[in-house]
């Protein structure tokens, strides 16, 4: 069996409640992203076009700096990568982070919480920041209220 990380970036708890319940589900290590500047609020304020998280996900090239890059990449066959959707793709925190670390040989699952949006063209648009040699999984978006039996059976049909 793969040694197994849930690297997650959660801005308001949603996220790592799914997270949590997803490394107990795939018996898999966890690992929080967090930026080096945790947001507010209002960075949160999607309907605010001057929002922090707005003008980051207007910017391709937007990396917000990470508090830390602690998580030991190294040591795991397959990592499971959580975020919430922005404007239809993964914060750019997700690819500061990915950028942060050699994912080489590593299988990347993402896995995302949304009111209403899908992951779209999300593992296209990650591809950029990992090496040629890892594998990016499209993977799946979920309820926060997922249970863990219903995680276990997603992370077993992926034969990872």
């Amino acid at each position: 069996m793969s040694k197994r990380l849930v690297a997650y970036f959660s801005a308001s708890g949603v996220t790592a409640g799914l997270a949590k319940n997803l490394a107990e589900a795939a018996d898999a290590d966890l690992y929080e992203i967090r930026p080096a500047v945790p947001y507010t609020k209002a960075d949160l304020k999607w309907t605010d076009k001057n929002s922090r998280s707005s003008l980051e996900m207007k910017d391709k090239s937007s990396r917000p700096a990470l508090a830390d890059t602690d998580a030991n990449i190294a040591g795991y066959d397959t990592i499971f990568v959580g975020f919430p959707i922005w404007w239809y793709v993964a914060p750019t925190i997700i690819n500061t982070f990915l950028e942060a670390y050699d994912f080489s040989g590593k299988t990347i699952v993402l896995f995302a919480t949304s009111g209403m949006s899908g992951l779209g063209n999300t593992a296209k648009e990650l591809e950029s920041s990992v090496s040629d040699t890892a594998v990016i999984k499209d993977g799946k978006r979920f309820s926060a209220k997922t249970s863990v039996s219903e995680l276990k059976k997603w992370a077993e049909s992926l034969g990872v």
